[in-house]
């Protein structure tokens, strides 16, 4: 396998592959444990793209993992281990091959909910606000510029849709989906872990404006922090040094992709064959995704995956 070309595709010898979703392909090791892989695909607007972006599924492995263990005094997670040599030999061989793409991790049913933390006024959601003082039933006080911090931070959540789109819920719905115990508890679980991210990276000089984060959940209920977690496909970042609220914010995230799709007329979006990306928007979305890497974990991206596949 080239690894420095983009992974777009998998098929991995002696392991069954079980799901292949817009980014990630996840393996079958054996009864409990999947290889977990982010391929270098990338999607927007619910469809994967035609370019990959070099070294991403790389990124956003290295990323979560970093993420897994600052937060693992907060919330447990699915990770059984990150490295190679410490996998059974068919993963291991596979993982090595995939250059920092793949983990080991638990097998867990996932709540069906993406549970989303905004600590900005960013994205779609801008609208709503300016029309109605909310978010997905959640009311803030007026007067929040574009990129404007919130009070405190909110849980958005949304559906998570097999295919098309997430849809928002609001509270009252969320628990009429999945019970007022349960949705009570992702709540908590989910604030808390945007708070700490929150903090973590203020030292490193990245504003986290909003994250999706999603669970698994262990027999005896314990919900686990699982797929992945505050990546730039997954979180909005912005450098503090350069953010000005009421401006439109620089991004260092997938909006770089989003935002030159916005700039190609609706068809192109939506012709049978998905667009594909001008090199240099994939040259500064892969090296952005890499900038971030280094900012949050304090090493470089290429130390991280040697580490895994030594």
């Amino acid at each position: 396998m080239n690894v420095a070309a983009p992974v777009l595709t998998t098929q991995l010898e002696g392991l069954e592959r079980i799901h292949q979703g817009k980014v990630r392909d996840v393996y079958r090791v054996d009864e409990g444990r999947l290889l977990f892989v982010a391929t270098d695909r990338i999607s927007a607007f619910d469809r994967v793209l035609g370019s990959g972006i070099p070294a991403k599924g790389a990124v956003l492995t290295q990323t979560s993992n970093f993420w897994f263990a600052t937060l693992a005094e907060v919330a447990p997670n699915h990770l059984l281990t990150t490295l190679a040599a410490e996998m059974p030999p068919v993963a291991a061989k596979a993982a090595r091959e995939l250059a920092g793409r793949a983990v080991l991790v638990e097998e867990l049913p996932i709540v069906p909910i993406e549970c989303i933390v905004r600590g900005y006024l960013a994205g779609s959601v801008q609208k709503e606000y300016d029309a109605t003082g909310e978010i997905y039933g959640v009311p803030l006080p007026p007067g929040i510029p574009l990129g404007g911090k919130l009070p405190e931070p909110i849980f958005t959540p949304t559906t998570k849709a097999a295919e098309g789109h997430d849809m928002p819920l609001t509270p009252t719905e969320l628990e009429a989906e999945i019970g007022a115990e349960l949705a009570g508890r992702l709540k908590e679980i989910s604030l808390r872990l945007f708070s700490a991210a929150s903090e973590h990276c203020t030292t490193r000089g990245l504003i986290l404006c909003d994250t999706k984060f999603e669970f698994g959940q262990r027999a005896d209920g314990t919900l686990v922090l699982a797929d992945e977690a505050l990546t730039p496909d997954s979180s909005r970042f912005f450098k503090a040094e350069e953010h000005q609220p009421g401006r439109p914010p620089t991004p260092w995230d997938k909006q770089l992709v989003r935002d030159y799709l916005k700039t190609l007329p609706r068809e192109a979006i939506e012709a049978e064959h998905a667009p594909v990306l001008p090199g240099e928007i994939v040259a500064e979305t892969a090296r952005r995704y890499r900038e971030v890497y280094a900012l949050l974990s304090g090493r470089p991206l290429d130390e991280a995956v040697a580490e895994a596949i030594a």
